[in-house]
């Protein structure tokens, strides 16, 4: 079963995901929240090999952070018109939620895309 909506799609896995999976792939998403990228690409180096599930969200849960990241730089750019101040805050706001929602998703035992993503490692 499909769904879409603001929040992302979240997607059923052909499999039902181990528990250790399950928990990896959940820690792909909140790791990012304080360590941006290099969380999820530890775990996406780590197990893309053992869990199509596990690397499924650590790959997205990577893209989405260097997004943020690309995003963060717009934004200190922006600073210097006094916008990026805003901006910047509401893209840490973003993170959080959408970071917290494909972890709830991955607990659920679905595969989530981000609403929006630039999609580098594939």
């Amino acid at each position: 079963m499909d769904t879409r909506n603001m929040m992302g799609e979240e997607f059923t896995p052909t499999t039902v995901p181990s528990s250790d999976e399950k928990t990896m792939a959940i820690l792909s998403h909140i790791l990012a929240l304080v360590s941006s990228f290099i969380g999820p690409l530890i775990i996406y180096l780590i197990k893309n090999k053992d869990s199509q599930f596990i690397a499924a969200h650590a790959r997205e849960s990577l893209n989405f952070q260097i997004t943020i990241l690309i995003l963060y730089f717009i934004c200190m750019i922006l600073v210097l018109i006094l916008i990026g101040v805003f901006l910047v805050w509401m893209v840490g706001v973003i993170n959080v939620i959408l970071a917290v929602v494909a972890a709830i998703r991955a607990s659920e035992n679905k595969l989530y895309r981000y609403p929006f993503n630039i999609r580098l490692i594939s």
